[in-house]
């Protein structure tokens, strides 16, 4: 229904994860980097962890179909919870091994004399494994024995392990795992998106099915859907799905924050994905100031002067900020309009400076004025720049504030 509404050659957001759609954002052009390291290593263990959904089987999608089959022969496998001798019998049967029935010994056996059929024939061996954390530490042991294997002194077989953030915290505190850690040569934990990276990666899936504008989108909604997702591939995909679906029901031709909120909507109310209050409210243009997080605590109002309680000396440093806003705000608008006023001087004097230089012979001294109030600006702008990084320093200050006040209240 979306395709065939939208003209679309395929779905641009599914699910499965498809070498097609990859798109290298900062973290997954980073973890290439560190698996193109590794490969190049030939041995070992290389790891890449990360949150469900962040693109781990794309990114490996991506590095199956880009690899030379001629010079690596890689096979893959998505655990469950396997024991020691299941995991060696798995291992055997992703590279086309018939171990059936066989004991663990055999299997091993077949093993080690495959991957050095493979090595005299010039081919390099990978083994990937998905959903590591769902390994026993048996299992695991076992994949380290296996990178025993070798032909002389080359290793016959190197593996990639990937997995949630669980593995990468039990790899790294394990004793169990000393020896397994000790050979891990490379690894990478893929964070999610940018806000930034969101828009370019939407439009680089619909790109891929013949997007031509139809429907259009609303850059507004880039953001709001960044933070609806956490920047979480899967995620994005699985709103921007139901939207183009809401837009072909509903025959829209462009996608705003009105079609997207009502998507997070329903997606709540089915708890189809984890979505934020904030998210789903309708959106607005912030404040100038931010309200403080705890709505008991407020700014007493210039005309009431009470004695104050005396601070304990954690918030003392903090509450002069409140003090302080008002008067850097006020700063930092002065400023603006110095700036602005500078700027359209210079500009009167750029339209007046070719006229004026043909009557008065003095250039150099029209040059020297202009040259002054270029000056006079990038001193305004620097003085700008100073202003509104001790406002954001004072902003800061008083959220940390705010918030510490808040958590003593609950603790109390």
């Amino acid at each position: 229904m979306v395709e065939d509404f939208y003209g679309f050659a395929g779905r641009p957001f599914q699910l499965t994860p498809d070498p097609d759609f990859y798109f290298e954002s900062a973290t997954h052009r980073k973890a290439l980097s560190y698996l193109g390291y590794g490969l190049a290593q030939g041995e070992g263990f290389i790891v890449i962890t990360g949150e469900v959904g962040a693109g781990k089987s794309t990114l490996v999608a991506h590095l199956m179909a880009t690899i030379d089959r001629a010079r690596l022969t890689a096979a893959q496998i998505v655990t469950s919870a396997l024991d020691g001798s299941e995991m060696v019998h798995v291992a055997a049967q992703s590279f086309g091994l018939d171990v059936a029935g066989k004991d663990k010994a055999s299997a091993l056996k077949a093993i080690e004399l495959f991957l050095q059929g493979e090595a005299r024939a010039g081919r390099r061996c990978l083994l990937v494994v998905d959903e590591a954390q769902n390994l026993s530490i048996a299992a695991l042991e076992e994949l380290r024995m296996l990178s025993n294997f070798q032909l002389g002194s080359h290793p016959l077989l190197q593996t990639l392990l990937l997995g949630q953030p669980e593995f990468r915290s039990l790899l790294a505190h394990s004793d169990e795992l000393e020896q397994l850690r000790q050979r891990v040569i490379a690894s990478h934990h893929l964070e999610a998106m940018d806000a930034g990276e969101v828009g370019p990666y939407v439009e680089h899936r619909l790109a891929r099915v013949g997007w031509q504008n139809d429907p259009s989108f609303d850059q507004r909604v880039y953001p709001e859907l960044a933070k609806a997702t956490g920047g979480i591939p899967r995620r994005i995909n699985q709103i921007m799905a139901r939207m183009l679906l809401l837009g072909a029901v509903e025959q829209r031709k462009r996608i705003d924050c009105g079609t997207l909120q009502a998507v997070l909507a329903d997606m709540a109310r089915d708890g189809a994905v984890p979505i934020s209050v904030e998210a789903v409210a309708p959106v607005e243009v912030a404040p100038r100031v931010p309200e403080p997080a705890n709505p008991t605590v407020a700014f007493p109002p210039k005309q009431e002067r009470h004695p104050e309680p005396e601070l304990p000396l954690a918030e003392q440093s903090a509450a002069p900020a409140m003090v302080d806003i008002q008067a850097a705000l006020a700063t930092r608008d002065v400023l603006i309009a110095e700036l602005q006023e500078a700027v359209i001087e210079l500009s009167n004097w750029g339209e007046l400076a070719q006229p004026v230089a043909r009557l008065v012979p003095d250039e150099d001294r029209i040059v020297a004025l202009l040259a002054g109030i270029e000056e006079r600006i990038n001193g305004i702008e620097d003085r700008l720049s100073e202003q509104e990084q001790t406002l954001r320093h004072t902003l800061t200050m008083l959220i940390e504030w705010i918030e510490d006040d808040d958590q003593q209240r609950h603790a109390a």
